[in-house]
């Protein structure tokens, strides 16, 4: 019978070891299920965190790609300033000599439309003349256009008013006499004509 007692004991002891293996196996499970809850949780927030960086560089990203666009407009803008500046300089570089010129050519006009009398005069005038075509020929080559105006409706981008006159046989605002000639440089008025327009 204590052989019995014995056993039996020992088949208790085995049996409250077991019990005891399975409750520390159950609490290790526990302890495994918590720490990896844990662990989740510090995972998840890390990648809040990684997230939330990755947002604030992509917007500084943007913002600097932004700003590089806008120097890069900048630039191109001054670049095509600075072009149409040296185009409306080369085109327009003759125009302080053009117009200090324009005295000159009416002075001519003026020499031209006198009437001689003999022919030393009349030589004289052939010479002034073959300057003159000269003066101008070189001139137009430059770039130098007459403002057309008798005839013209009168257009106050052309033509200077500092008379009127009433012809019937006109239509109004129709210039019937020019006093001065009026030049452009190319497509820029260098004087306006004046002129005498009809009422």
């Amino acid at each position: 019978m204590k052989q019995a007692e014995e056993k039996a004991r020992e088949e208790g002891a085995i049996e409250e070891e077991q019990q005891n293996a399975a409750s520390e196996q159950a609490a290790n499970e526990t302890e495994n299920e918590s720490a990896q809850a844990e662990q989740s949780d510090a995972t998840e927030e890390q990648i809040d965190e990684k997230d939330a960086l990755i947002q604030e560089l992509e917007e500084k990203l943007q913002e600097e790609e932004n700003k590089l666009l806008r120097v890069l407009a900048d630039f191109e803008n001054f670049k095509r300033r600075t072009n149409l500046d040296k185009e409306a300089l080369h085109k327009y570089k003759a125009q302080s000599v053009m117009t200090s010129l324009l005295p000159v050519l009416d002075n001519f006009e003026r020499a031209l439309s006198l009437e001689t009398k003999t022919e030393e005069a009349q030589s004289m005038l052939t010479g002034i003349e073959m300057i003159y075509r000269n003066l101008v020929d070189s001139l137009k080559a430059e770039g130098l256009v007459e403002i057309e105006a008798i005839g013209k409706e009168f257009d106050p981008n052309f033509h200077q008013a500092v008379m009127t006159d009433n012809d019937p046989d006109k239509d109004s605002g129709i210039v019937l006499e020019e006093m001065q000639k009026g030049y452009m440089l190319k497509d820029r008025v260098l004087r306006p004509s004046m002129v005498k327009v009809n009422e």
